[in-house]
């Protein structure tokens, strides 16, 4: 866990909510101080009262008052630590010693509520200002274990009870903290429809309010577990990917269920898992891990420590709870992208449509130092065609060209829809050579392409014209590019069609 030094103070009125209870205690303990100097007089009975008066009136105005002024807590605490212990200090020397009873309780008390209210300095100060007035009076009756101890247990469970009250508050602040990350964290992944920012985000919520060597998310592919972050020791790793079979992540995803081992260095009572290592060559002591689960998502987010015992119970209900943020904004930022991928795609034949195959070819002519070159071709005699054989059959064609192209160009090539029966293609690092061989086997494998009409009869396949163009040998901007091809597709339209025309020359199929 992170420090506590990063993790903000409560308000004024949350710690009024911890310490009246001690305040009303204090101020029944003074009260009932004073009624025992007021009923049972003694030569000190008028500073009892007059310091029990001063005490409760304290109390009473650091709750309604002060505690309400959060700019002017910083200097009073000092002030309020002081003016307690010397309090109680000179109640140490005026008390009657069959009362010593009453300051020992109103010691502790003291020490709790100014650890609440200020922290452990501030309680300190006045246990040992306490001591300091105190102690003179107390020395010469120090004559045995008995009255040591008489005197120094109060002390004692102060300082104990101090403690307690200082761990509470810092797991409780840890807590508050953890809450507050995880609320603005996943807010911020709710907002994000980019996976990479997603998981930038989800790795900074990790970092900053766990302690974990190794932490990662997994996202299932076939038999195996892409680790799309993987942190471990110092070093991310990219492109690690784990088996979903034997392993711990594995175990998760398939049960769909959370795992908490605190310390694996025993028998792991899992069927079937073994120890898997990733990243460095060094053996995880602690693991937990939470399953990825939606519509689009099946994973696993994980944490591990080369120190056993690393994690409790809460930090597995805060990967829990992060695991479920993470889980809807990566189902989201798919979801997004879906639309976004059919939004750019031509809904009948799957290709790229005019306006982002125009943008597509825009950024590769920018990008690219290396020749590319241009295919534009058109189905001959398209609308005859579908006239003869109706458009469903005219659809099947069209698919089915799309298909023969996308077969004969690599991932990094791209196709896109024109017009009507017209495509085109970019084919980035290729030459016009290069180019006119893919338009041939284009133009082959549409040929032996088989379609059924309606009545589920074969029916002749039409044949296609291509015109290419190459970058920059042929023209240095996008544009003029797209014209050069164009005028080509109809160069060899007007030639007698079914040809590819490079500008090297006719091509006759």
């Amino acid at each position: 866990m992170k420090s506590s030094t990063s993790i903000s103070s409560f308000s004024p009125f949350e710690v009024q909510k911890f310490v009246i209870p001690v305040s009303l205690a204090a101020v029944l303990v003074l009260a009932g101080m004073i009624a025992e100097a007021l009923f049972f007089p003694t030569h000190s009975s008028i500073h009892l009262i007059i310091l029990g008066t001063l005490g409760i009136l304290h109390i009473i105005s650091y709750n309604i008052i002060l505690l309400r002024f959060i700019n002017i807590r910083i200097p009073y605490e000092i002030i309020n630590s002081l003016v307690a212990g010397i309090g109680l200090g000179y109640l140490y020397l005026v008390l009657p010693d069959l009362l010593t009873e009453i300051i020992h309780i109103l010691v502790v008390f003291c020490a709790i509520a100014i650890a609440i209210i200020s922290g452990r300095q501030y309680a300190y100060i006045s246990i040992f200002t306490i001591i300091a007035i105190s102690f003179p009076k107390s020395a010469p009756t120090l004559t045995s274990t008995t009255s040591v101890l008489e005197y120094v247990v109060p002390f004692i469970v102060s300082v104990v009870a101090v403690e307690v009250v200082t761990s509470l508050k810092n797991i409780a602040k840890q807590h508050i903290y953890r809450l507050e990350t995880i609320n603005v964290v996943s807010h911020q992944i709710m907002q994000s429809l980019n996976t990479k920012q997603t998981l930038s985000l989800l790795d900074a919520a990790i970092r900053d309010t766990l302690e974990a060597d190794t932490f990662f998310i997994g996202i299932l592919d076939g038999d195996n577990i892409n680790l799309e972050l993987f942190y471990d020791d110092g070093e991310y790793y990219s492109g690690t990917r784990a088996p979903i079979k034997g392993t711990l992540s594995g175990w998760v995803i398939n049960t769909q269920k959370e795992l908490y081992l605190p310390d694996i260095r025993g028998d792991v009572q899992l069927d079937g898992v073994e120890l898997f290592i990733m990243g460095k060559e060094k053996t995880s002591l602690s693991w937990i891990g939470v399953p990825l689960q939606s519509e689009n998502i099946t994973g696993v987010l994980a944490l591990a420590s080369y120190t056993a015992n690393a994690f409790d119970r809460a930090d597995l209900e805060l990967l829990v709870n992060l695991g479920q943020h993470v889980t809807l904004a990566l189902d989201n930022t798919i979801r997004h992208a879906q639309v976004e991928k059919q939004a750019r795609l031509d809904s009948l034949t799957g290709v790229y449509n005019h306006g982002y195959f125009l943008k597509s070819l825009a950024e590769q002519a920018v990008e690219t130092s290396t020749p590319l070159s241009l295919i534009m071709l058109d189905i001959d005699y398209f609308k005859q065609y579908n006239d003869t054989y109706g458009h469903l059959v005219g659809d099947r064609v069209l698919q089915g060209l799309c298909s023969a192209i996308q077969h004969h160009i690599k991932h990094t090539d791209s196709v896109g829809r024109w017009g009507g029966e017209e495509f085109v293609i970019a084919l980035p690092g290729a030459n016009s050579s290069q180019a006119t061989q893919i338009a041939e086997r284009i133009s082959e494998t549409l040929g032996s392409l088989q379609v059924e009409d309606r009545n589920n009869k074969f029916v002749p396949v039409p044949t296609i014209s291509q015109g290419i163009a190459v970058y920059p040998d042929d023209a240095d901007e996008i544009y003029r590019l797209i014209d050069v091809a164009d005028k080509r597709l109809y160069a060899a339209k007007e030639r007698g069609r079914n040809q590819i025309e490079s500008g090297a020359g006719l091509l006759s199929k």
